[in-house]
């Protein structure tokens, strides 16, 4: 089914219940206006907005482009949009999402409603224990964000939507550009990074470009068994034979460079893994393959019974990420604030860690994570001053009376419910 009329349900009224959504204290872009400051007057402000919508004079604001650390020493580049333009974003975003998302695949995971990476995490976990899977192509896109094709996105998004209205209002959100630096710079590809508009842009982008394609195509033409499972640009496929899985990376390849993309040479790699993977290692004097996803390494494990489990731990490159951050932090903030203070911070720091990686047969590490943490907070404790006051036994009973949160697995895969053990 096609939509021909969409563009009249960005009213006053569907608006504001688009502006009432947004975080009200994420930081400002290049219109220098807060939440807070365009609430004041937001009737008006809202009328205004519609109006230039309606004689289509609305024009989206460059986003003011900032630089967070990516690791490896690398920056991901992520623009800060205006407030009129999150506004509309997000009234755009629910107009695709009611069309699109029973388009989308059952293996897309990423920054969809009532979807998260655990349950990506799961879905993989449960296709390489129960399913013949013997191969796995983990695969990278290069720059995805940065690189993908105007031209082919709205190709996209005319099998679904007629509207001329709306696909012109998305096209000057495309075109829009950015602030680097004090200099506009224009954008020909690409989606706006960091935008709100951005995740479902991209969902529809690979829908078509690899899930449906991989769907109707690729498993028409294996001989055994073959998966995808995406988390936005990130995606594994497992594989029964090799010599699909060979194939398969070589159509992957020529399928992104059809449509202006490259599959990374660096990041991506075929490997043998699975229940055999173990003996296979064994026979051929190597050690077993392992592979990234979600921020977990995934490996060949055993269950205490001896059968195949697949085992996942906290990736070293992200382990390594979060004790360098939690160090900066309690360096800059033990002397700002009184202790009392920093100590809730801290404390929803570590939930925030065990809600993510928290997950089952990754508990060593987290608690490997929380040991971590009490040595670095004793060991700043003990730096406020000349004196190194603070002992072991000190701490502990300084503990006793303000506990900070002890590791939990927070998400169990080996049954349909969470699971709150220690």
């Amino acid at each position: 089914m096609q939509f021909t009329s969409l563009a009249h349900l960005l009213n006053v009224a569907f608006l504001r219940k688009c502006f009432m959504s947004l975080n009200r204290n994420k930081a400002v872009g290049q219109d220098n206006q807060s939440w807070h400051g365009y609430a004041e007057n937001l009737e008006e402000n809202l009328n205004a907005l519609v109006e230039r919508l309606k004689a289509k004079r609305f024009r989206p604001i460059p986003a003011r482009r900032v630089y967070i650390p990516k690791g490896g020493g690398e920056f991901r580049p992520l623009g800060i949009s205006a407030i009129e333009n999150k506004i509309v974003e997000r009234g755009i975003v629910w107009i695709l999402e009611s069309i699109h998302e029973q388009d989308f695949s059952n293996q897309s995971f990423g920054f969809r409603p009532k979807r998260n990476a655990h349950q990506a995490l799961k879905e993989l976990n449960e296709l390489v224990m129960f399913k013949p899977v013997n191969h796995v192509i983990d695969a990278d896109i290069r720059g995805f964000f940065d690189n993908v094709s105007h031209e082919h996105l709205l190709d996209f998004l005319r099998i679904r939507v007629k509207d001329r209205s709306l696909l012109h209002l998305i096209g000057k959100f495309l075109k829009a550009g950015y602030v680097d630096g004090g200099l506009l710079v224009e954008t020909e590809e690409g989606t706006p990074q960091g935008s709100i508009l951005s995740p479902i842009l991209a969902n529809i982008y690979l829908h078509h470009v690899l899930d449906s394609w991989f769907k109707e195509t690729v498993k028409a033409h294996v001989k055994g068994f073959c998966e995808l499972v995406r988390y936005a640009d990130d995606f594994v496929c497992v594989v029964q034979y090799e010599q699909d899985a060979q194939r398969i990376e070589r159509v992957l390849k020529k399928r992104f460079e059809r449509y202006a993309l490259e599959i990374h040479p660096e990041k991506s790699r075929r490997m043998s893994f699975g229940r055999y993977e173990a003996e296979n290692a064994v026979r051929q004097d190597r050690r077993p393959n392992t592979f990234d996803f979600l921020g977990f390494t995934h490996y060949c494990d055993r269950t205490r019974q001896g059968r195949f489990k697949l085992g996942r731990k906290t990736s070293r490159k992200k382990y390594a990420a979060k004790c360098r951050d939690l160090n900066e932090w309690l360096k800059e903030n033990r002397n700002r604030t009184k202790t009392k203070e920093w100590w809730k911070s801290l404390s929803a720091k570590l939930r925030g860690h065990y809600q993510y990686y928290g997950v089952s047969g990754n508990y060593r590490c987290i608690a490997s994570y929380y040991s971590l943490t009490l040595g670095r907070v004793r060991k700043w404790l003990n730096r406020r001053s000349q004196k190194r006051s603070m002992s072991w036994a000190k701490f502990y009973d300084y503990l006793s009376h303000y506990p900070l949160p002890k590791p939990t697995i927070r998400h169990n895969f080996y049954t349909g419910y969470p699971c709150y053990v220690r």
